[in-house]
């Protein structure tokens, strides 16, 4: 076998793993969104086939019932709050790892990445109880501030690459014209480091969309409530009509793939510069 022929069995069969796993992802995806638009009779008699047209009453029935719109409303402000104050927060420190020789700086990085290695389930006792004393449970600010914490070891790789990757003449030239370090940070190199900026902010921000356990463990008033955990109830509500069920599901899922959809060549860009620089 020659070396053209070796390749040619290379590719078809590199192909042919990644068409697997394409249509492994999406067959899910794909039966819930031609669901939302099949009878509660055709998706029960027959599940795999395609809808005979494309009627979006269910859709509509359910954003305007159930408190949908209350809870996207939740879910939004409270992934957008919380990811909005991790941006400047992890970037301020992603900026002091990258332009700052300080004792036990290494120690640190590696502390923010074994974080990666700690299962999220594991810090419910902790939080739980913090979030009671605080008088914080049953409310939005409770779900904020365990949010923060999203993406962290992740976003400190991206971030500290971000920021080692700008010129240090430009922060030492701010310095000799008198600039301080807020000045210097957020004038200078923040502007500059908005590729990793966006990439952190998209990841951390379809995290907390997405987020269940501590949106179920945290709060127990519908006003409180998130979407993801309100599809809980939506299933209960909808347990005989799965069309208005699909529907729900679909409208859940589909911002979050058409938001990395439009923006995974930098996510792909960033997370790729953060591992190889950071």
């Amino acid at each position: 076998m020659n070396v053209k022929t070796k390749k040619a069995f290379l590719y078809v069969g590199m192909y042919f793993v990644l068409a697997v796993v394409v249509i492994l992802s999406l067959a899910p995806l794909v039966w819930v969104v031609m669901s939302s638009f099949k009878t509660n009779s055709a998706i029960l008699s027959s599940p795999f086939s395609l809808p005979t047209g494309f009627d979006f009453q269910p859709y509509a029935k359910v954003l305007t019932g159930n408190n949908f719109l209350m809870y996207a409303a939740n879910s939004f402000v409270i992934a957008s709050v919380s990811t909005l104050l991790s941006l400047l927060i992890f970037a301020m420190s992603g900026y002091v790892l990258a332009k700052y020789r300080f004792p036990g700086r290494q120690l640190l990085f590696v502390l923010f990445a074994v974080t990666l290695l700690v299962p999220g389930h594991t810090k419910t006792q902790p939080i739980f109880t913090i979030i009671m004393n605080l008088r914080l449970y049953n409310t939005k600010t409770a779900l904020i501030l365990v949010y923060l914490t999203g993406g962290l070891a992740m976003s400190m790789f991206i971030l500290r690459s971000s920021f080692n990757s700008i010129p240090k003449e430009i922060s030492e030239a701010a310095f000799i014209e008198g600039a301080g370090f807020a000045r210097n940070f957020f004038q200078m190199n923040l502007p500059l480091a908005k590729g990793g900026l966006a990439t952190c902010g998209i990841m951390m921000f379809l995290g907390n969309w997405n987020e269940y356990y501590f949106a179920a463990l945290l709060t127990s008033s519908p006003k409180n409530r998130t979407l993801p955990y309100a599809l809980a109830f939506f299933n209960e509500t909808f347990a005989y009509d799965y069309t208005r069920m699909f529907a729900a599901l679909t409208i859940v899922i589909l911002p979050g793939i058409i938001l990395y959809a439009v923006t995974q060549e930098q996510v792909q860009m960033s997370v790729a510069a953060g591992s190889v620089k950071g």
